[in-house]
């Protein structure tokens, strides 16, 4: 390249020959691509401009520009920092109870008595400072259940205000208490829907009619259990057989389908925290070796049933003993800071 100028300049001196040197030399090995202009990218002919109105309406919500990087932003603002360390899975399933305590009574009798069965046990649940199945579920949830629980609790005061939430919650906790209201003056006289009253005309307990013709022989509606030895009290739902088996059933309700077991979360736990409570109390002279969950939706729609045979039971006792544990260190920690 320096000789090629050395040149220009000497032709220059000469004044025989003027020279003017190129804007820009191009050197390539292929004759196809000599003298040819560079080819356009299509997207860069795009006019921005004239799309740019729809490309804000797909971006927007209610007037504010939703991007992946807002709603990133949003979520670090309202719920902090997203951890990406992943749990510990394997550890977790690997944890055994420290203090093993067994949910079945081996002094006592797993065949059915069908002698009595006209008035189903309906025992008082007496409050004292015994802690309830529900609270230890509660304060021992998993911090991505809390997580979840109020990002929907969030979503839903955005959606409705706080007074509409209240409101809302008030009539979820208002229709479940008339669909067990319901489900006991079926079950208790073994009545069919020909009644007049209108709970028994709801969807929840039409959704629950396939399910009801396999129910019978009703032990217990609405009756208190107290496990002496581990220190807890519930109040259960509905013993009965189901298919010939006598089972602990939970009646639920819920606006979304849930049609695997895994999708009614703690509920599982709940059950066999009864049945291990049951079991064992002076209260009860049966024993209960299954549980059966039964989700039903207000439109109608067949509920789903979640049958737990004993193997079943016996992993989520399992389960529950550690949670059980969780929340008596729980306790035990918090009375120290008081001291």
């Amino acid at each position: 390249m320096k000789a090629f100028q050395t040149i220009c300049r000497q032709l220059r001196r000469s004044k025989r020959f003027s020279v003017e040197p190129a804007a820009l030399v191009h050197f390539s090995t292929s004759c196809y691509s000599c003298g040819r202009n560079k080819k356009m990218n299509p997207y860069e002919e795009v006019d921005q401009e004239k799309y740019s109105h729809l490309v804000q309406s797909v971006l927007s919500f209610r007037g504010l520009a939703r991007t992946p990087e807002s709603l990133f932003d949003e979520d670090a603002l309202l719920y902090g920092p997203v951890s990406k360390q992943k749990p510990q899975k394997q550890e977790e399933e690997s944890r055994v109870p420290q203090n093993w305590f067994p949910i079945f009574n081996p002094e006592r009798n797993v065949k059915l008595d069908t002698s009595d069965l006209s008035i189903p046990l309906k025992i008082p649940l007496q409050r004292n400072v015994v802690p309830s199945v529900t609270r230890i579920l509660q304060e021992t949830m998993t911090k991505q259940q809390i997580f979840y629980l109020e990002r929907w609790k969030q979503r839903m005061i955005l959606e409705l205000g706080e007074n509409g939430f209240k409101e809302y919650t008030s009539n979820i906790f208002l229709q479940g208490k008339r669909f067990h209201e319901a489900l006991e003056s079926i079950l208790s006289a073994q009545r069919d829907l020909k009644e007049t009253d209108e709970n028994l005309k709801s969807g929840y307990v039409e959704s629950i009619q396939h399910i009801l013709k396999d129910v019978s022989g009703v032990r217990a509606l609405e009756s208190a259990v107290q496990h002496e030895t581990l220190k807890y009290i519930g109040l259960l739902d509905c013993v009965a057989e189901y298919q010939g088996k006598l089972c602990v059933i939970d009646w639920k309700t819920s606006e979304k389908p849930k049609p695997f077991i895994r999708n009614t979360f703690d509920n599982p736990l709940q059950v066999v925290a009864y049945m291990g409570a049951m079991n064992h109390d002076a209260n009860y002279s049966f024993q209960v070796q299954c549980g059966l969950i039964v989700v039903a939706y207000k439109d109608g729609s067949p509920a789903h049933s979640h049958l737990m045979d004993a193997e079943l039971c016996s992993q989520y006792w399992a389960k529950w003993l550690l949670r059980l544990e969780e929340y008596t260190e729980k306790k035990k920690n918090q009375n120290m800071q008081k001291w």
